[in-house]
């Protein structure tokens, strides 16, 4: 279980200056990829969330001319995963997917509220009905 760490300054500019600017930000992106694949010579590199926001922090237009990283290989796996000087790599947590209900009474249900389905809209009614007493109104 050989593990390489090295630290790279990859120049990014001469990659993004050919694309055009409203795609510049995904294309500092794909070079920072292929640069530490070649170098680190692996075929999947996972880049770091710090990493990416760097590189997305002036927007699409204006990525950094340079990006300093850390790099880090597992021979076992054969992965090598990215991140910014003085970071470690943490991969963002996923999020949980809610299971979504089928068909258009499945959506109305969901935007009700409701999970049972017709007997829950019955109690709720009788509950309404029995805490809201009839109150008179005097006529004007």
């Amino acid at each position: 279980m050989a593990i390489t760490e090295r630290t790279y300054n990859v120049p990014l500019r001469k990659a993004f200056q050919k694309a055009p600017m409203y795609r510049r930000a995904k294309k500092a992106v794909t070079a920072l990829r292929i640069f530490i694949a070649k170098n680190m010579k692996s075929e999947e590199v996972l880049i770091g969330p710090r990493v990416n926001e760097k590189i997305w922090e002036k927007g699409i237009k204006s990525p950094p001319h340079h990006v300093k990283v850390n790099a880090v290989k597992d021979d076992k796996d054969n992965v090598v995963r990215v991140e910014l000087v003085g970071f470690e790599f943490k991969p963002k947590e996923k999020k949980e997917k809610k299971q979504k209900a089928e068909g258009l009474a499945g959506k109305i249900q969901e935007k009700l509220g409701v999970k049972e389905g017709k007997e829950a809209k019955t109690e709720k009614k009788e509950e309404t009905k029995e805490a809201k007493p009839k109150q008179d109104k005097p006529k004007a």
